[in-house]
């Protein structure tokens, strides 16, 4: 069990979503937060909200794609409130769309943005919690990275990779005695959902129906959990959980209901 009172957590994306709804988690739990993106009028505004619900709160302008950025970001941080102790990575970008259709900018800005964005947020923090043998690092994959959708070939690819990389980063740090998780949610009631349905192909809105999108804060009560219980593997909904667990098993089943609802959506788009 981790106790989060005076732990220090960097937020990445922390100024919306995910991120600000895990910071707010977080501090309520007693930790003194840090929040790190690009947006700075954004920042700013996610900084007099936790503070005016008397959180301890800082903030720090970086685009994660930029390792240099990052570095100094997390410098000035831990310089003003201590080594990280837990991380959350949670800036990251979604742009569906077709694979004939999107420029090759998209493929790259997703890698960078989702993959390498957590990668340098990663390394940044890493050395110091070995060194410790303490800390937390959480990773916001996707569901994409459970099962690969019509419409996410820019995105998904992105998200298996964050994948691949906290599996193999909870094997070598877990003997380090710090903790590695990596979050999988599904939909989740965002300024990024919306702005990613303005592209969404309708066969991809097809495919996922009429479930209801997740409450961030749901998804952030999830990911505190995680951290205080010690958990690698969090699925913050139960069918993303399911569709984990039986994996292969289910996949043909998965499949032929994708391939229905692609053909149904373009009956109706002709």
């Amino acid at each position: 069990m981790t106790g989060l009172r005076g732990a220090h957590a960097v937020i990445t994306g922390g100024s919306s979503g995910i991120g600000l709804a895990t910071a707010a988690a977080l501090a309520a739990r007693g930790a003194s937060v840090s929040l790190v993106a690009r947006d700075e009028s954004r920042l700013r505004k996610a900084s007099v909200s936790l503070k005016s619900r008397g959180f301890s709160v800082r903030t720090a302008v970086a685009d994660v794609s930029s390792q240099a950025e990052v570095a100094e970001a997390f410098s000035s941080l831990e310089a003003a409130a201590g080594p990280c102790d837990v991380l959350v990575t949670s800036a990251g970008q979604a742009r569906p769309g077709e694979f004939l259709e999107l420029d090759d900018e998209v493929f790259r800005r997703m890698v960078e943005v989702d993959y390498f964005g957590t990668l340098h947020a990663v390394r940044a923090v890493a050395p110091s919690m070995v060194r410790r043998r303490s800390g937390s690092i959480v990773a916001i994959s996707s569901a994409a990275a459970v099962l690969g959708i019509y419409g996410y070939t820019a995105y998904a690819p992105a998200k298996f990779a964050v994948r691949g990389l906290m599996e193999a980063l909870r094997d070598e740090l877990n003997p380090a005695g710090v903790h590695v998780a990596c979050v999988y949610p599904p939909d989740v009631d965002t300024p990024q959902l919306a702005e990613e349905n303005r592209w969404k192909p309708a066969e991809t809105a097809a495919i996922s129906g009429t479930i209801r999108p997740m409450a961030a804060e749901a998804v952030a009560s999830a990911i505190v959990r995680a951290v205080e219980r010690e958990r690698y593997a969090v699925y913050p909904d139960r069918s993303v959980a399911l569709l984990a667990a039986l994996g292969p098993l289910a996949a043909p089943f998965l499949r032929r209901m994708v391939d229905r609802r692609v053909r149904h959506a373009r009956r109706a788009r002709a």
